[in-house]
């Protein structure tokens, strides 16, 4: 796999101040803006606590050295009520903080999610493979996203706020020091920065890294019956090694940044502890200040020093966080450039009572020959139309451009709205939850009795599945417990439960036996479902009004049957 490039650039930085004021502006707008209004008060009585916490310990620090009992018990019962009413607000703050973030996470995985699934999305993406690991992005980092931009905007808040109220403190003390707390964080912020740098590339590329691993994983529990049968646990273990040493070797390479950087802001950090004390404590030795003015000024100096560091002391954390707004953006410019249906070259309508294909030319994604060459032809309802020839690929790209995932050609295709037609491919699609959810189209619902929904299954030769699950609400990893002839016919039946106009059937002969296909097509005769068969061989040409054969070299013919009823 080549490196990606990880590029904080303007286009970047545009979509992560967007995404902010979209959240700001949307119409979740006033709760958020509520919320945060509320942290922001509670920074300012944070830091307000902090200021007079320093000159507490200073007075507290003061009466100690100069052995003032009643001095020293006045500061101490001060310093306890400070200290309790700076863990309140610090715990109610913490918990604001925590509850934006999930109220912000919820609101934009929401707005992802929609866009990604909208005029198939996920499709398209996955077609193009212009983005590694999406659904990872949206889980894991979405969340982190979230999370850390408010972790740090509000830490760049209180530090705002901290520089503000430390440092007059800390020019009352010593104008020298304010002038060494400035400086002394502008060169380390700039030796951070030239150090750590590479961490934001590192750390972008280990997401992606233990994404693969884990979706690696992840493959080997959902065909694990499959992998045992064709004993291909050798080429998976290498694939599993080869996964887990890409990971390793980055992470290898972070540690080794990181370990310079270590090197650096541990000192850094190390001196913050004692460049106060030699600076004032000389002014303590010649009796200008009060030994208290001393541990103030460690804290002033901290307070301001840890404020203009933010970079030092959080730049690991700063490094993934750029790599998580690289991901998120990547994500959502992948969105945006996938190519809508109503921009496709196949122009694709929505008409009741019939499938047309006026001039349709369909071409494979990655160029090369045409599959199928101008075909004009229109299948009214009740005209059931075998689909054969030798052309496979022909077949599954006439398949998908009927469902509108096929955009590579040319042409018109005219059928009816979504919920007048259905598609069934070879290998069906059962979604998790209980045998009713399997069996029950989407979107609006009609009244299907549990009667009519067991007599059906009676009828497709299913009816010891509903037992063997324990009954119409009984929830089973169907692709896992049924067989693939069983998924097929129970995927037929949920297609005549929901009663389309139109049904197009993907090869369903390779899987069923031809008694069984027959009482599917029946089935579909007697629900006034007009069905489009596209098969493998010319078999049961006795249920079908036309075949159309689509030849080798992408042209096709259309020949009327002398079979009118089953």
């Amino acid at each position: 796999m080549t490196e990606q490039t990880v590029a904080f650039d303007r286009q970047t930085r545009r979509r992560f101040v967007g995404a902010i004021k979209t959240f700001l502006s949307s119409d979740v707008r006033w709760q958020a803006r509520g919320m945060f209004a509320l942290l922001i008060a509670f920074a300012l009585a944070i830091n307000g606590l902090n200021v007079v916490n320093s000159y507490v310990g200073r007075d507290f620090i003061t009466a100690i050295a100069d052995r003032n009992q009643p001095g020293f018990i006045r500061q101490a019962v001060l310093y306890i009520a400070v200290f309790a009413a700076s863990t309140v607000v610090l715990v109610v703050y913490q918990f604001t903080q925590d509850r934006l973030g999930l109220f912000w996470r919820v609101w934009l995985t929401r707005r992802i999610l929609g866009q990604y699934l909208a005029d198939r999305a996920y499709l398209r993406i996955k077609q193009s493979a212009t983005v590694e690991n999406p659904d990872e992005r949206i889980a894991d980092d979405v969340r982190a996203f979230t999370a850390t931009t408010l972790s740090f905007t509000v830490m760049l808040v209180n530090g705002g706020l901290a520089i503000l109220s430390f440092s007059g403190v800390l020019w009352t003390i010593s104008r020298p020091l304010f002038g060494v707390a400035i400086g002394y964080a502008c060169l380390g912020s700039l030796v951070t920065i030239y150090l750590g740098r590479p961490l934001i590339s590192l750390n972008y590329r280990q997401l992606d890294r233990e994404a693969n691993f884990r979706s690696n994983l992840i493959h080997v529990r959902a065909n694990a019956e499959s992998i045992a049968v064709s004993r291909r646990e050798g080429r998976l273990m290498a694939r599993l090694m080869g996964s887990l040493a890409d990971l390793a070797e980055n992470v290898r390479r972070t540690i080794s940044v990181n370990r310079r950087l270590g090197f650096f802001t541990t000192g850094y950090n190390y001196l913050i502890q004692i460049i106060p004390a030699l600076v004032v404590a000389p002014l303590f030795i010649r009796g200008k200040v009060e030994f208290g003015v001393v541990t103030q000024s460690a804290m002033a100096f901290s307070q301001v020093v840890g404020a203009f560091s933010i970079i030092v002391d959080q730049f690991q954390s700063i490094s993934s966080f750029g790599a998580v707004i690289v991901r998120v953006s990547a994500l959502t410019a992948a969105i945006e450039k996938v190519p809508r249906s109503e921009g496709a070259a196949i122009a694709l309508v929505e008409g009741e009572g019939r499938i047309a294909y006026d001039h349709l030319t369909l071409v494979p994604p990655d160029g090369g020959h045409e599959v199928l060459k101008n075909l004009t032809v229109e299948i009214p309802h009740g005209t059931r139309v075998l689909v054969v020839g030798p052309n496979e690929t022909a077949r599954t790209a006439l398949f998908d451009a009927t469902a509108g995932i096929w955009s590579t050609g040319r042409g018109t295709v005219t059928r009816p709205p979504l919920d007048r037609i259905s598609f069934l491919p070879q290998q069906p699609y059962l979604p998790p939850g209980t045998l009713r959810d399997v069996l029950l189209r989407d979107g609006p619902q009609q009244v299907i009795s549990d009667d009519q929904i067991t007599t059906t299954l009676r009828d497709m030769g299913l009816d010891a599945i509903a037992g063997r699950a324990g009954g119409l609400d009984s929830e089973r990893d169907w692709p896992a417990s049924l067989s693939l002839r069983e998924q097929q016919l129970l995927a037929l039946t949920r297609l005549i439960l929901a009663r389309p106009a139109f049904a197009m059937l993907d090869r369903v002969d390779a899987v069923l036996e031809p008694a069984q296909l027959r009482q599917a097509l029946r089935r579909l005769d007697e629900n006034s479902i007009t069905y489009v068969v596209l098969a493998e061989n010319a078999e049961l040409v006795e249920q079908y009004d036309a075949v159309l054969e689509i030849k080798a070299d992408g042209t096709w013919s259309w020949t009327p049957t002398s079979h009118g009823t089953p």
